[in-house]
């Protein structure tokens, strides 16, 4: 009996430790940061270079081609006719079919220089969409409130800001003590492309023998949260990693013959089993310390009931997986994701496949290799008389540092910037370019400083997509004060 009251008692100990640490364990919203200095941003400029850069169409595509590269040549005048200073004080040397590497070289080349990356190219207009645009998807308009276009998210707004910035800081008089590389990659857009811009750039630096202390690309936003007694903030979110994306197909081949004549089971029969089981055996779930840390930084400014879980994620991690296993956009945070995308069988209908293939697409976690997902699909599928071949693909980022100076900065600014603003870190699901530049630099963030609308980043890729004007000033601020914050020692 005695024992059962200290149980008891302890179990109380424990639920009042619990509360209590909940009461306290939060966050306040910067308040007392230090006050930003005002900068010079040109808005009208800013607006009429942008709507003129969307007008210009460089789609990229695998098949290089059936790329029109007099737009990319269209689109390299644009700059230097709009950013003449930038011309005059950084040297600009071409990269592949098209990107581009600018530098201002700073006082003390000793020091390791910064890099600024955005990619010049943009996605198609999807076929038959083109009637759904409110306005023409290669005109640019600016009704006033937005700018519209293919590019205006993704990301041509963000390289506008990125020169602007610069433009604006050289007439200012500003020299910098570290040197800064505008980089500007030609094919993003292209999955896995053999050619990528990106890749080259960073090969084209390493055989300079540069070192990068920081490079920020996209990645992450400023997105206004308001849960009705929950959470209200502005979610800053800075990516310090990034999942990769790695397809196999995956074949079974049979007899074929005359569709009257059909076997039990088909090629495409048997190819049903195999999906079966790959869509049965997921990778196994983990909270990795992104995740953790994600939650963590949310879950401080969150109110009272929901830090009771927030601050104990270590106790409460297998009810949590389980429920995020639940949700596929929740499961994309904690594991390797297998998603079926494309199959083929027969050429006709009335003749058996000889043979059956899938496309799988996994998008990897962190520390997933190339070699962890064929074991994995062998593992899986009860059918090893299965053919595996590799297609393409780029494995996981590495994970950058939330202590480095590049991300205390970025917080700070952001922090500074809006007392609402809520700094946390992120794995990005999609890719970037700045995954090529571990080769010369281990601090890499992927963050826009643009505020927008959860609903607006939808548009990215798709119908209508549109940059709110009021997050113009913000984002070409953030970016000088950047440059001076990173280059000034």
């Amino acid at each position: 009996m005695t024992a059962l009251w200290i149980i008891l008692g302890i179990i109380a100990a424990l639920i009042v430790y619990t509360l209590i640490k909940a009461a306290f364990w939060k966050s306040k919203p910067a308040e007392n940061a230090e006050k930003q200095e005002p900068e010079r941003v040109d808005f009208d400029r800013y607006c009429k270079n942008l709507s003129d850069a969307i007008k210009i169409k460089t789609i990229s595509n695998y098949d290089t081609s059936l790329v029109d590269w007099n737009e990319f040549d269209k689109f390299h005048k644009f700059l230097e006719e709009r950013y003449p200073l930038i011309h005059k004080t950084m040297t600009k040397t071409k990269i592949g079919d098209a990107s581009l590497v600018f530098k201002w070289e700073g006082k003390n080349p000793s020091l390791d220089g910064i890099a600024l990356l955005a990619h010049q190219d943009v996605v198609p207009i999807n076929e038959g969409t083109w009637d759904d645009w409110e306005h023409d998807p290669f005109e640019g308009y600016n009704d006033g409130e937005f700018i519209w276009g293919r590019g205006a998210l993704d990301m041509k707004n963000h390289l506008i800001a990125v020169m602007e910035s610069i433009e604006q800081l050289i007439a200012d008089g500003y020299v910098p003590e570290r040197s800064i590389y505008i980089c500007l990659g030609h094919n993003e857009e292209v999955v896995a492309a053999p050619d990528n811009g990106a890749k080259q750039i960073a090969n084209y630096l390493k055989e300079q023998g540069v070192h990068l202390e920081a490079v920020v690309d996209e990645g992450g936003a400023i997105l206004p949260v308001n849960i009705n007694g929950v959470l209200d903030c502005n979610l800053a979110g800075v990516g310090i990693a990034e999942k990769g994306s790695i397809n196999y197909e995956i074949s079974v081949n049979a007899k074929g013959g005359h569709s009257s004549q059909p076997p039990e089971h088909t090629a495409i029969g048997h190819l049903a089993d195999v999906i079966k089981d790959l869509e049965g055996h997921q990778f196994k779930a983990s909270m990795s310390k992104v995740v953790y840390d994600l939650f963590t930084q949310i879950g401080k400014r969150c109110t009272y009931p929901v830090r009771l879980v927030a601050c104990n994620l270590n106790i409460l991690k297998p009810i949590v997986l389980a429920v995020m296993k639940k949700i596929p956009p929740a499961a994309s945070l904690i594991r390797t994701c297998t998603a079926v995308t494309m199959a083929s069988g027969s050429p006709q209908f009335n003749i058996l496949p000889q043979k059956a293939t899938i496309t799988v697409n996994f998008r990897t976690m962190p520390g997933v290799t190339f070699n962890d997902v064929e074991e994995h699909i062998r593992k899986s599928v009860r059918n090893k008389d299965i053919d595996i071949k590799f297609l393409v693909g780029k494995e996981a980022s590495k994970v950058s540092p939330t202590d480095s100076k590049a991300y205390l900065t970025i917080k700070e600014l952001c922090e500074s910037a809006d007392s609402k603003n809520l700094v946390a870190p992120f794995l990005v699901m999609g890719g970037t370019d700045s995954c090529n530049y571990e080769c010369v630099c281990d601090n890499i963030y992927r963050f826009s400083p643009f505020v927008s609308d959860t609903k607006l980043l939808l548009c990215t890729h798709g119908t209508n997509e549109r940059l709110p004007l009021s997050a113009v000033e913000g984002a070409v601020a953030f970016f000088k004060r950047y440059v001076k914050k990173m280059t000034q020692d």
